[in-house]
């Protein structure tokens, strides 16, 4: 570290809590030179369930501080961006009561349906919430929990995200920011307030819930005697879920399409017009500067695609063209489209297909779901042959840039830059220094730069044929597989 250019702007650090682990960065405010890195996993619950014990997201982000050794120290602002949806109960102590309950969880597909209903319908709910909620709304949960874990219910005496939990610790100030708490399923996005007739219908006295703090506030400081590498008075930002800390770090403009392939996959744009889809396939969040990002996300992008090459044995790179075999990969279930019970659906299996067709069959389903949704997410008006922006794990995969620009006929530029998530934090700590629009702060840092790949033709025959299984599976799709 004693080697590196000496910082020509203040320290800032941008966290990623995600899923699986968490990733560390301390920034130079001026240039956006990443100064020093750290990343440490956390354990998540395999299964039917995914759970994940709060307090190790706080020794990882403790571990991924160590390792950037003393520059964490020197840093004035902290920001912290974490995975949305999941539900993490507090009681008196401020311990957890239970383990969180993860956004990809759908346990509550049940309870997801009788809140629609309760309230008035998908069209009442997307009009006074923006979203009409699935079972990763944190809404959901908390149903589900006060239904089937009534004791964990009545001990809980604080609810909050996951980044919401982290920045907690940090400062000692329970806040959340608009962007990730428009996907609770609680937050009313057309008043910018909690919905008092949500919160009845589930039984949650707002008082267990957050302040939302304001885009550009400083939250608190960390405090006196803490845990972490930060010298006391580090100012500490809001933060924000992780999709509206990714659309700061990419520095977007309204319109600009983001296709992020994770564990997840996501389609979004910052819009100036609040979202509200009766159909629910577009999620109406806020982003985390005061106006809005669009989203829909699908539970079974990368995890799924290398799930099908580790049972045909191949790398994950083997694909082969041609054939006409059909692969629907809802390994998990599946949100986009709402299919909480779904399996996988495998269509036109022949004598003559080769694994490597079945393999791209998997990165073609996965893919179809994504664009499917960005032409709902996208402004009517919006320029459709700008573009798209690929994020993610999967976004250096030739095959997956390949099946993007195959099934969507667009340019695809892909950015140097991989941890958008951490570094839009850091551009909103760096906000808070500068007083800037941390999209600003992103764009001078050049966050997107990156090569783009020329568009190809469409390939229709493909689209055409994913459609049409899709369309004659639809009856069977939505049912638990035989025997749960």
């Amino acid at each position: 570290m004693s080697s590196a250019p000496t910082a020509q702007g203040p320290l800032v650090v941008g966290v990623d809590s995600s899923t699986q682990s968490t990733k560390a960065l301390v920034v130079d405010s001026a240039t956006g030179r990443v100064v020093a890195r750290g990343q440490a996993p956390h354990h998540v619950s395999t299964g039917e369930h995914r759970e994940s014990d709060p307090q190790e997201w706080w020794d990882a982000l403790r571990t991924a501080l160590e390792q950037c050794g003393p520059s964490a120290r020197e840093a004035a602002a902290v920001s912290i961006g974490g995975q949305q949806h999941g539900l993490v109960t507090l009681g008196k102590d401020g311990s957890p009561v239970r383990p969180a309950l993860l956004w990809n969880d759908v346990r509550s597909a049940p309870q997801a349906q009788s809140l629609v209903e309760r309230l008035g319908g998908p069209k009442v709910w997307a009009d006074r919430v923006g979203s009409v909620p699935g079972p990763s709304f944190t809404v959901t949960k908390w149903a589900w929990l006060a239904e089937n874990e009534p004791a964990s219910a009545r001990a809980t005496t604080a609810v909050r995200l996951p980044h919401d939990y982290l920045t907690e610790r940090l400062t000692g100030l329970g806040t959340t920011d608009r962007g990730d708490v428009s996907g609770t399923g609680w937050w009313a996005s057309g008043s910018e307030q909690y919905d008092e007739s949500v919160l009845d219908m589930v039984g949650l006295d707002p008082a267990l819930l957050p302040r939302v703090a304001h885009p550009g506030e400083i939250v608190g400081t960390v405090r006196d005697g803490d845990e972490l590498p930060f010298s006391k008075g580090t100012l500490v930002a809001p933060g924000t879920g992780d999709n509206a800390a990714a659309a700061l770090g990419l520095g977007l403009r309204p319109g600009s399409p983001v296709l992020s392939l994770g564990t997840s996959g996501t389609v979004y744009a910052v819009s100036e017009r609040r979202p509200a889809d009766p159909t629910g396939t577009v999620a109406g969040f806020a982003d985390a500067r005061g106006a809005w990002l669009p989203l829909a996300c699908t539970l079974n992008c990368t995890q799924a695609v290398d799930r099908v090459a580790a049972l045909l044995h191949l790398e994950r790179e083997a694909v082969e063209p041609g054939g006409s075999v059909t692969l629907l990969p809802y390994l998990d279930g599946e949100r986009t489209p709402n299919l909480p019970h779904s399996s996988g659906v495998l269509h036109g299996l022949r004598h003559d297909t080769t694994p490597g067709q079945l393999l791209q069959a998997a990165y073609d389903g996965a893919v179809h779901s994504l664009l499917g949704a960005l032409d709902v997410v996208l402004d009517p008006d919006a320029d459709r042959s700008s573009p798209l922006l690929l994020i993610g794990g999967g976004a250096r995969g030739k095959a997956w840039q390949h099946t993007v620009r195959r099934l969507s006929g667009r340019p695809v530029q892909v950015p140097e830059a991989e941890e958008l998530v951490a570094l839009g934090a850091a551009a909103q700590a760096a906000g808070l220094l500068t007083g800037e629009d941390p999209s600003a702060i992103a764009r001078r840092w050049d966050t997107a730069r990156g090569p783009v790949l020329d568009p190809v033709a469409r390939d229709e025959a493909a689209l055409s044929r994913i459609a049409g299984v899709l369309s004659d599976a639809a009856p069977l799709l939505d049912r638990a597989p035989h025997g749960e």
